[in-house]
């Protein structure tokens, strides 16, 4: 018996967002919005993000003892997570420093501090979470080697979901454990190396699954995914929304996927709804405030 459906092992940053025309080339200054400040970070953007749609959700991370690792606790207890692992100390909160163009693009910049001491001790400290989650999801604002100690402390029978982002070279036990590896164009290319990454979607898919992982997620933005296993390539469509703000859409996709692929929902139809909920995500602003509730998704 499972308490959690699902465990985030991750980051919690604080995101500092401005609004701008448009971002600034090199050397040059633009004016913005006034400043504000949101809880975020990949983990804890995921574990919020399933929380909202009605799973029963663990983070495992490190904040610091200031107002912004306050801030990211009282989000993740607001929305339902069980922060019983999330460390507090050894350095400041992690910060993200985020840019919003009109069209909802964004581009950021990462201070890591206390997500770089999230360390493989804490995550076999923290061994009882992970032996209770049906399924276990990471990404790499956290040290690798962190990571990879997730992997070798899961439950038998559960489930490893990786988002490589921000992407770097993976080694062949973390590959192995990945149902899905879900990743963009640009992961995909870092991850397979230069010249190998093909021209398409397909073919990122094809050669990311013969690297090892047991399914393959291809997030293509508007355009929906492209879901790969064993049993063949689907492509999955995306709603079409106004987008307002795409800071943290990637997350709420990986962390739905995450939550229906536990329930036993196949691959291609716990994508499908995944993309609604990203497709949610991009309506309002922010990250963790845009993320639906499982009611708001089915009204779309």
């Amino acid at each position: 018996m499972y308490d959690y459906d699902l465990l985030v092992v991750g980051s919690a940053n604080a995101d500092l967002v401005i609004g701008v025309e448009r971002r600034p080339a090199a050397g040059e200054t633009v004016l913005g919005s006034d400043l504000a400040v949101h809880p975020g970070g990949k983990g804890a953007n995921q574990a919020v993000a399933a929380a909202r749609l009605g799973a029963r959700t663990a983070l495992l991370a490190r904040v610091g003892d200031d107002a912004h690792g306050r801030l990211l606790l009282d989000s993740q207890r607001t929305a339902g997570v069980d922060t019983t692992g999330v460390l507090t100390g050894g350095a400041p909160t992690g910060v993200a420093l985020i840019t919003v163009d009109p069209s909802g693009d964004n581009s950021i910049v990462v201070s890591p501090g206390a997500n770089a001491r999230l360390t493989p001790e804490d995550v076999r400290a923290a061994a009882g979470l992970l032996t209770r989650a049906r399924v276990v999801s990471a990404q790499l604002e956290v040290p690798l080697e962190t990571v990879v100690e997730a992997v070798r402390q899961l439950a038998p029978g559960s489930r490893f979901v990786l988002n490589p982002s921000p992407p770097r070279p993976l080694p062949q036990e973390l590959l192995d454990a990945c149902d899905p590896l879900i990743v963009n164009e640009h992961e995909a290319r870092v991850i397979l190396g230069a010249g190998q990454a093909g021209s398409t979607p397909e073919d990122w898919a094809r050669a990311l699954l013969a690297r090892g992982p047991r399914s393959v997620v291809v997030t293509l933005g508007a355009e929906g995914a492209l879901v790969a296993s064993a049993e063949g390539l689907t492509r999955v469509p995306s709603l079409k929304v106004d987008a307002v703000d795409t800071t943290g859409a990637g997350d709420a996709f990986a962390a739905a996927l995450a939550w229906r692929l536990g329930a036993g929902v196949p691959l291609a139809e716990a994508a499908a709804y995944a993309a609604r909920v990203g497709a949610a995500a991009v309506t309002k602003p922010g990250a963790q405030e845009s993320y639906p509730t499982a009611a708001e998704v089915e009204a779309l």
